[in-house]
């Protein structure tokens, strides 16, 4: 097990183990770049976390465990999309929201749009667009969500 230490945008330099990067074949929206990212939990008591980029330290994002927001949350992964994460299990599959962070974190606002859907088992991952956007807007307020975390 191979570790390497990374500069991060939020967490500053922290130690990860190699085999825990995440390969994003298209890289991001806005950072087709940009391959390999990982995820740094930020509290063992909060369904957050940061998904950094090892290639480039500016590129963070705070992203949520959108279930424990929303209970009914649910959406339908394509074949595409199954064959590009190569998902054989749905156990494998974890799916995180991007949060745009507010002054307060009630207004804060989580992307229930387009979740990053990362298979564990094969450490792939991919941002998808939900094709029903009128079901799970790109900003949704935190403080409107009901779910186990609120």
């Amino acid at each position: 097990m191979r570790t390497m230490k990374i500069n991060t945008k939020f967490l500053g330099e922290v130690e990860v183990n190699e085999n825990d990067i995440i390969t994003f074949e298209y890289g991001m929206p806005g950072f087709p770049d940009l391959h390999k990212f990982i995820l740094l939990p930020l509290d063992a008591d909060l369904p957050l976390a940061v998904l950094q980029s090892s290639e480039q330290v500016e590129i963070g994002f705070v992203v949520a465990y959108p279930f424990a927001f929303k209970k009914d949350y649910a959406f339908d992964i394509s074949e595409e999309d199954k064959e590009d994460l190569k998902i054989e299990k749905e156990e494998d599959v974890i799916a995180y929201s991007i949060l745009t962070l507010k002054d307060t974190f009630p207004e804060s606002t989580l992307n229930l749009l387009a979740p990053v859907v990362i298979n564990a088992n094969k450490k792939l991952g991919k941002q998808i667009v939900l094709q029903d956007s009128s079901m799970y807007p790109l900003k949704y307020p935190i403080g409107a969500l009901e779910g186990s975390a609120k």
